[in-house]
C-alpha cells in the first residue's frame, strides 16, 4: 500500500535532514490498540467532569474531539479544564501492549539529520511507548501539546511553534503521521509528507470521518508498513548495504 519502489519517488527525500513523526498509530501499529485505552480514559474524564450518562459522554467527547482537534482542546476551551491534571489521568495506562521493536529504533537513527517527535500526547507519554518499543532516545526533540501550548494538530499554529522552537525549515522537512487531516499544514509549508495508514484487511481501521481525505494532493506518500518504508528509503538514500 504506497510502498516506495521507485528511485524517482525516494528523490523526494534526496533533500530532507528534518525527520519529524507522530507518536500514536505511527510509530507502533494501530493494530497496538494502546490508543483505545487513552480514548475510554477521555470518556471516563468527560463523563465525571459533566455527570452525563456514558454514552452522552462520550458522543461529547468524539464532538469536542472533531471540532477542536484534541478532546483536551474542546475541554479547555468549553469547560475550563486543567490540561496537566487531564493530560495525567489519561495517559494513565497500560503500555504492555506495545511490542518491542528495536529495529524500528534502528532504522530511524540511520535517517540522514535530525529526528523529531511530534505529538498530541506529552512526553511522559512518549517517553513510556519509546521505551516500551524499546527505541533509544536519541530523538533530538520530542514536542508535545505542553510545548504547542496546548494548541493541537492540526491546527496551524502548533506546526509554526515546533519550526520557530526547533530551528527546522520546512522544505528539508519530512512528516510523518496516521491522521490525514495533520498532513495538510505540512505539505502547505513545504514539508514532504507520508501517511501511515492501515491495510485494508486490519481489522483496526480508523473512523470513517478521519479518512475522508485519504487520497488528497496533500499527501505524498501513503504506506501500511514504517518499518519497510523506512527500509526501502535507507537502501535509496544510502545505498543497498543500509538497514540491513
Amino acid at each position: 500500500m504506497g510502498q516506495p519502489n521507485s528511485g524517482a519517488k525516494m528523490e523526494k527525500f534526496s533533500h530532507i535532514n528534518e525527520w519529524v513523526f507522530d507518536l500514536d498509530n505511527t510509530l507502533y501499529p494501530r493494530e497496538t490498540d494502546l490508543f483505545s485505552q487513552i480514548d475510554w480514559r477521555m470518556t471516563d474524564f468527560v463523563e465525571e467532569l459533566t455527570k452525563l450518562p456514558r454514552e452522552d459522554a462520550r458522543k461529547l467527547q468524539k464532538q469536542l474531539y472533531r471540532d477542536h482537534g484534541t478532546t483536551l482542546n474542546g475541554l479547555m476551551v468549553e469547560h475550563d479544564v486543567d490540561p496537566h491534571a487531564y493530560l495525567a489521568y489519561v495517559h494513565d495506562i497500560d503500555y504492555s501492549p506495545v511490542k518491542p521493536n528495536p529495529a524500528l529504533g534502528s532504522l530511524i537513527a540511520q535517517l540522514p539529520g535530525r529526528k523529531h517527535i511530534f505529538t498530541n500526547g506529552d512526553v511522559p507519554h512518549a517517553e513510556k511507548t519509546l521505551a516500551a518499543l524499546g527505541i533509544e532516545p536519541f530523538f533530538d526533540s520530542m514536542f508535545d501539546i505542553v510545548a504547542a501550548d496546548f494548541e493541537p494538530k492540526p491546527s496551524q499554529g502548533a506546526y509554526q511553534r515546533f519550526l520557530a522552537d526547533h530551528l527546522v525549515t520546512p522544505a528539508r522537512a519530512s512528516m510523518f503521521e496516521d491522521m490525514p487531516r495533520n498532513l495538510e499544514v505540512p505539505k502547505k509549508l513545504g514539508m514532504t509528507t507520508v501517511l501511515i495508514s492501515p491495510g485494508e484487511a486490519s481489522t483496526h481501521q480508523p473512523e470513517a470521518w478521519e479518512t475522508t481525505d485519504n487520497t488528497k494532493t496533500h499527501i505524498d506518500f501513503v504506506t501500511d508498513n514504517l518499518d519497510q518504508f523506512l527500509q526501502e528509503l535507507l537502501q535509496q538514500l544510502l545505498g543497498t548495504s543500509a538497514a540491513k
